[in-house]
């Protein structure tokens, strides 16, 4: 039985990764700091479905406690270690800033230095489009510049995608860095817009819609993703020594064994659409309140995904009408006692 050391296994991603690890005969060992930035009670839910497999154990421990981490990576002894873990959220970073130093910057510091102590067969690391900042030149190529991150939150993933070069570089840990493009489904965080724009509808009470609702983004339902993420698992880049024909487009470092991937829908939807498509599937309207542009967001993200089919043969598919519904149906399942008593009101 192959062993996967997760972060994050409390989180939104990580906790579909890990079920779908364990669906597949992996054994998970989670790792998981429980923040209060958002109710922690959702992730202790996400834990006890996770925990009804007898092969998912977890750790309830901060990055940023280096013991309590390398004692946990070295007993769980993994064949693959997924680092998802960091304080999320790209306009939280413009209020905690420390949060995502402390976090993101030396929590995954520690967690390199915990897999060049215990050396994986592979290291994945969540990063995000939002390294891709002010770029314009779409759909966003992996192989593009990307320096001109505009908050906090994303110089820190781009931060990380460096940090894990070096590593992958000095100590021979092959590494993929995997670009996320606006994740949403079921279980979803409840500071993204899909949740509060959804449980604002149900309740009767407006939203409120940035830049005039003129934006765009590449949405990727959630199970679309970490289905990218366990094929790339089994796609480690190789080492400089060790490489025949290359791959069209590849990411991969010529000094390491190290590789950016984007994991994408490659397909831009329009804000106005993504509302109009929650509204379709609550089955009424939701009234808007139009406002100018928030500071370090980006008008529209886009992925080209080449790379990831090229590397796994596999390509993100789920559309956007049919995971608003997925995650309106588990909404109102989740919280149908709220959402009966605003429609009933």
């Amino acid at each position: 039985m192959r062993t996967a050391f997760v972060t994050g296994t409390a989180g939104f991603v990580g906790f579909h990764l890990a079920r779908l690890l364990l669906e597949e005969g992996f054994r998970v060992v989670g790792f998981d700091g429980m923040t209060d930035y958002y109710d922690v009670e959702l992730k202790r839910r996400r834990h006890a479905v996770l925990n009804e497999n007898p092969h998912f154990t977890a750790h309830e421990c901060y990055l940023e406690d280096m013991d309590a981490l390398a004692a946990a990576v070295r007993d769980a002894k993994a064949d693959v270690i997924v680092h998802l873990a960091a304080q999320a959220g790209v306009r939280y970073s413009l209020e905690n800033p420390r949060a995502y130093i402390d976090s993101n910057l030396v929590g995954t510091f520690n967690l390199l230095e915990c897999a060049r102590e215990y050396p994986p067969e592979h290291l994945l690391m969540a990063s995000t489009s939002s390294v891709y900042g002010g770029e314009t030149d779409m759909p966003f190529l992996e192989t593009q510049k990307a320096d001109t991150q505009l908050t906090l939150y994303a110089a820190t993933k781009k931060a990380n995608e460096s940090m894990a070069h070096s590593y992958a570089h000095l100590w021979k840990i092959p590494t993929t860095m995997f670009r996320f493009f606006t994740v949403y489904g079921p279980w979803g965080r409840p500071d993204m817009a899909l949740f509060k724009f959804v449980k604002a509808g149900l309740e009767g009470k407006p939203i409120d819609v940035y830049n005039h609702g003129k934006m765009a983004r590449d949405f990727t339902f959630v199970t679309d993703l970490v289905r990218g993420i366990r094929l790339l698992i089994d796609c480690p880049p190789p080492q400089v020594a060790d490489r025949g024909t290359p791959v069209q487009n590849d990411s991969l470092s010529h000094v390491a064994p190290h590789r950016v991937v984007n994991i994408g829908n490659s397909e831009q939807v329009t804000l106005l659409e993504f509302i109009d498509e929650i509204e379709a599937a609550i089955g009424k309207p939701i009234e808007r309140n139009y406002m100018e542009m928030q500071m370090g967001d980006v008008p529209a993200t886009w992925a080209d995904t080449s790379l990831l089919h090229a590397l796994t043969g596999y390509r993100p598919q789920t559309s956007v009408r049919e995971g608003i519904r997925a995650f309106v149906e588990w909404y109102r399942e989740n919280y149908r006692e709220k959402a009966l008593t605003a429609e009933l009101s």
